[in-house]
């Protein structure tokens, strides 16, 4: 049945010629690079995308296991174009669509009737598509994905122009014609049209991933398994982390752990900033031994505590690096900050940076923070510490292309370096794009936006991304513990104090923070902050069969909720709520006050807490207590909940209550276990261990079992 369609769909992809404006009668390459996905090629394309340069291994076993579905629009009314300017490409758009995606986006969600230029950038610029993460590939409400596989500056009209046509005109309805009352209605434009005009400038070809469904999520699954499947991180990563201030010394990150340790606060990650090193702008990397006299022995004393250690840096290479003289003929001809920018494509520039980092690593230091790795503000004047776009760099690229992959190059040659150790990581960078889902990382910014903040975790999902929003400053503790509580229903809980001398909840103001004024109620805020941290750490189990499905089906382990329930369209513009897991939605409280309007899907929903029931397919108004997680679980579902611990090791059991939310027939759950923290998982060293009630009988057993040790104790059952 599969290559009946297949060959049904390459059948209808052979009627795809280039315009008769451009050569006449050159014929578009197609062909099958994976279960569900056609290449169209014209022209001679650039040799450097993203696609070859991260040398993606599709999981193609996995992504034969979802129907292809027949595309809502007639492929011969696809148009790709060579022209003077570069490459154009015209695709369907139908009324009834929405479209999302383009990676990290900030200010927009729903993304028709947009112009977009998803283009590198470390200060996202309202809704025109610079961010961090930029990715030209988008994806529709009908079942469908677009993706240019190219690392030119790509512009995407969503539906804002018409074209003249040759055979007449087609005519947009005239904003001067409408009863305007503002200069903004005048000028704004209504997504009217039919197509989605994709500008690729530069170029003398161009390529075109065409991703199917069957709807909205398996388009989003089979691209993530495209690029490899999801990430899987270390059971420790899944815990709590925290930053520690920029220019702390030894003495004072021993104190802070002790503080995590004595007020029996859960914490497994400490990160060190820039000056842990000996110049930082731009980076040694190396110790500086007069902030750490002992490095070594402070990392093995961490370590005995429970403590990983996470280190601030970026590519930029100083001249005092032990590193620069080796990469300086692998790097490109500008520099920032007066160090070198290393061409991370190239196997040699790549060989010498992590056998130096080999070093770290054996020390014991466990996951890196890559900062800057994106770009300098583009619309700004003064934005100008990073490499120009007419950079050249010896693999061939320019600036532009280096800008848009740099980020992706350099988390993935970072992760590969634990990799060839058999040791999983959980890191930071602050820039991404495409093919990115099997890298186990995540997305940070210097913005602190807090409604931004939450729709960027829906909007990451669309890309195979991972967002974790952090906590630093507040403008008071209600904002303080509503950050809190996001910062603990992300992909990795981060609390940054980068620029602050105590914790947040010492001082959330953060001129009295670093002047050493505490709040007089101090121990009042640490007892709902260690609730709110066992809340997370109970749902480690949970997460960690989240993480399992993206690794092995795809899914986003946090995602929108337009990818679940895409046939209700009142959840198409939701962008405040979202997945976490099959059984969870979370509503994140952002605004003042402690009630917000929450919209339950169809079905039956239950308070994670208490309980309480909500009918589906309506809004309710929520309050939610400081010292709860705004969690609500689908019905029939059963949810893993872990006895919190402060800290996770190799020798962590994790003691299960199982509860069962509106448990009306069969509902099941698979917890995953294995050693958490090698790469064995992808030899099938791991179990499945499957918990199993209709709500009067409860059962659990192993369905898999190839790994020797226990992670879980099964303890009791709770039923709601």
């Amino acid at each position: 049945m599969r290559n009946s369609i297949l060959l049904l769909i390459l059948w209808e992809f052979s009627t795809l010629f280039i315009s008769a404006s451009s050569v006449v009668h050159s014929e578009v390459s197609i062909k099958e690079i994976a279960p569900g996905v056609i290449s169209l090629t014209l022209g001679d394309v650039d040799p450097y995308t993203p696609f070859k340069l991260l040398g993606c291994k599709p999981k193609s076993e996995n992504m034969q296991q979802s129907a292809v579905k027949t595309l809502p629009f007639d492929l011969s009314e696809v148009v790709i174009k060579q022209n003077k300017r570069g490459c154009s490409v015209y695709v369907p758009l139908k009324e009834s669509e929405q479209l999302y995606g383009f990676g990290l986006q900030m200010g927009s969600f729903t993304q028709r009737g947009l112009k977009k230029k998803p283009i590198v950038n470390d200060h996202p610029l309202k809704n025109l598509g610079y961010t961090h993460a930029p990715q030209p590939f988008y994806v529709s409400t009908l079942g469908y994905g677009i993706l240019v596989n190219t690392l030119k500056y790509t512009t995407f009209l969503c539906g804002t122009e018409n074209e003249l046509k040759e055979n007449g005109v087609t005519i947009k309805e005239s904003n001067h014609d409408k009863n305007i009352t503002s200069a903004e209605d005048l000028y704004t434009v209504k997504s009217s049209t039919k197509y989605v005009y994709i500008d690729v400038p530069n170029t003398k070809g161009v390529e075109i991933f065409i991703i199917t469904g069957p709807d909205l999520r398996k388009v989003v699954e089979r691209y993530n398994l495209l690029s490899g499947g999801g990430c899987l991180p270390p059971l420790w990563g899944l815990g709590i982390k925290y930053r520690t201030k920029y220019d702390f010394n030894q003495h004072q990150v021993e104190d802070i752990a002790g503080y995590f340790r004595d007020k029996k606060l859960p914490c497994d990650v400490l990160g060190l900033e820039p000056r842990w090193q000996t110049n930082s702008y731009s980076c040694s990397y190396v110790w500086d031994t007069k902030r750490f006299p002992s490095y070594k022995q402070f990392i093995s004393n961490m370590s005995l505590k429970g403590f990983k250690l996470n280190l601030w840096e970026h590519a930029y290479v100083h001249p005092n690096s032990p590193i620069y003289k080796p990469l300086k003929p692998f790097s490109g001809n500008f520099l920032v900050w007066s160090g070198l920018v290393p061409d991370f494509s190239l196997a040699d520039a790549r060989k010498i940076y992590t056998d130096y980092h080999q070093i770290l690593v054996d020390d014991g230091i466990a996951s890196f923070k890559m900062d800057e790795c994106d770009n300098s503000d583009i619309s700004s004047g003064e934005g100008n510490w990073g490499f120009p776009d007419m950079s050249e760099f010896p693999s061939g690229m320019d600036g532009e292309q280096m800008h848009q992959i740099f980020g992706s190059l350099y988390v993935k040659m970072m992760n590969e370096l634990f990799e060839r150790n058999n040791i999983r990581t959980f890191q930071d960078y602050r820039s991404s794009g495409l093919f990115m889902s099997s890298v186990p990382a995540t997305l940070y910014s210097d913005t602190y936006d807090f409604k931004q903040y939450i729709q960027m975790i829906n909007n990451a999902a669309f890309g195979g991304l991972l967002w974790s929003p952090e906590l630093r400053e507040s403008s008071s503790i209600e904002e303080l513990f509503h950050r809190l509580q996001l910062v603990l229903l992300s992909p990795q809980a981060v609390l940054n104090m980068w620029y602050l001398d105590m914790p947040s909840w010492w001082q959330p103001d953060k001129e009295k923070n670093n002047k050493g004024e505490k709040l007089p109620n101090v121990e009042n805020m640490e007892d709902i902050v260690r609730k709110l941290l066992n809340q997370r750490m109970s749902l480690i189990p949970y997460l960690y069969t989240a993480f399992f499905d993206y690794y092995e089906k795809g899914t986003p382990p946090f995602r929108p909720l337009v990818m679940d329930y895409v046939e209700d369209k009142n959840v198409w513009s939701i962008d405040d709520q979202y997945m976490i897991g099959e059984n969870m939605m979370v509503a994140p409280l952002y605004n003042k006050g402690d009630k917000r309007k929450v919209y339950f899907p169809k079905g039956n929903w239950f308070d994670f807490h208490t309980g309480k029931k909500y009918v589906g397919g309506d809004y309710y108004e929520i309050e939610t207590e400081y010292s709860k997680l705004p969690i609500y679980v689908k019905e029939n579902s059963v949810i893993p909940v872990a006895k919190p611990e402060l800290y996770i090791n190799k020798n962590t059991v994790f003691e299960i209550t199982c509860r069962g939310y509106g448990i009306s027939n069969e509902a099941t759950f698979r917890l995953i276990e294995d050693d958490g923290q090698s790469f064995d998982y992808k030899k099938n060293k791991f179990n499945i261990l499957l918990l199993k009630t209709n709500g009067s009988k409860t059962n659990w057993k192993y369905i898999v079992k190839n790994y020797s040790d226990k992670k879980y104790k099964i303890c009791k059952w709770e039923f709601f």
